[in-house]
């Protein structure tokens, strides 16, 4: 059998990663728990609520969505110095969004996003380049509001109605250490970037070569690598870029946590105290997801939901059913979307052939 080239490679990985197949575990495993609460929790007039949904509620969901993914198709056009077109830009969008759906929430679709860029004709280096600055601010953004919402919520961001004491003590120790660690990962980015990548790299050179971490010093030297090409790429960019760059990620980020809210209004009188605290909530919320081993933390979004936004909805069958709408609409719709998508790509980018062989692999 003939050995791969380096491009052939990287192209089956990626097309591996994106395979279709990947769709049905994530399915399973998150309808079947959402099912097994239905059971569990299931009583006659649970669900009369539903007859006095707030269409206004429901069109502002969907004008969030709409306006989230706008913001981040904007957002990777204008990082990426318009080299990617609108159609190629809504394609790398989806596709990672797609990829971050199957994969593990620890993973998500930052190890597919270079490569999509780099296959829309962008050099490998600067795509790494520009998904670092995304993950800089994607991580810039959750440092500079949990300041915000711990100072507005404070201890009411746990879910101490639902949880034991012990229970409360070990998820606020989870928030605490998430972070310190996204913070000090952040700050490093920031610094490595705009400052001295080579003394980032040479720190994580050394602090990886220790016994306990000199398994991960090949990752290590990697993302030091990383740093010093992101920092050749960006650093001279003006204020302007990076100005367009943080506030469409102000607005994504934003959008995405509205989204649990907009739901539960929906169906539910909530006043804007509750639903600036359910906003706040999205941020302890987000511990959960991730750590969640499973792809797209299937399973596990559907089972912590009530235990965080159940106070504000009432019976548990009411709330299994904004579990099931909750990840309808931002879940379930981008692996179809996927679907959809993946095809139309793979046929732009190498033919309708490799389309029909990646479809049916």
């Amino acid at each position: 059998m003939p050995e791969l080239s380096p491009a052939q490679s990287e192209d089956q990985q990626l097309l591996d990663k994106l395979r279709p197949s990947r769709i049905v575990l994530p399915v399973l495993i998150g309808l079947s728990v959402v099912g097994f609460m239905f059971w569990r929790s299931y009583q006659p007039g649970d669900l009369d609520a539903l007859s006095n949904a707030k269409p206004w509620w429901l069109l502002v969901m969907v004008l969030v969505l709409l306006a989230r993914d706008a913001g981040y198709v904007y957002r990777i056009r204008y990082l990426t110095q318009k080299v990617l077109s609108w159609r190629a830009s809504l394609d790398v969008i989806m596709l990672w969004e797609f990829s971050s759906c199957i994969l593990p929430s620890a993973v998500g679709g930052t190890a597919v996003a270079p490569v999509l860029l780099h296959k829309e004709g962008i050099p490998l280096g600067r795509s790494v380049a520009y998904i670092m600055a995304t993950a800089m601010l994607d991580n810039m953004y959750y440092v500079l509001m949990v300041p915000l919402v711990v100072a507005i919520g404070g201890d009411t961001l746990y879910p101490h109605e639902a949880l034991q004491g012990g229970l409360i003590a070990t998820l606020r120790i989870g928030f605490i250490l998430s972070y310190v660690f996204v913070t000090a990962y952040a700050l490093l980015m920031v610094y490595a970037i705009f400052i001295n990548p080579r003394a980032v790299q040479r720190l994580l050179i050394r602090l990886f070569s220790t016994r306990v971490l000199r398994r991960f010093r090949g990752r290590a030297y990697q993302l030091g690598h990383d740093l010093v090409q992101a920092s050749a790429e960006l650093r001279g960019n003006g204020l302007v870029y990076w100005l367009r760059a943080g506030l469409s990620t102000f607005f994504v980020w934003s959008a995405r946590y509205l989204v649990i809210g907009c739901l539960i209004g929906a169906f539910v009188e909530v006043g804007w105290t509750e639903f600036w605290l359910i906003f706040g909530r999205n941020l302890t919320y987000k511990v959960i997801l991730l750590i969640a081993i499973t792809p797209g933390g299937a399973g596990v979004a559907e089972g912590a939901f009530p235990t965080f936004f159940g106070k504000f909805i009432g019976t548990a069958t009411l709330t299994n059913f904004m579990v099931l709408l909750y990840r309808i609409t931002t879940y379930y719709l981008y692996l179809v979307l996927g679907a959809v998508f993946l095809p139309r790509w793979v046929a732009r980018i190498y033919g309708k052939p490799k389309a029909e062989e990646a479809m049916h692999s």
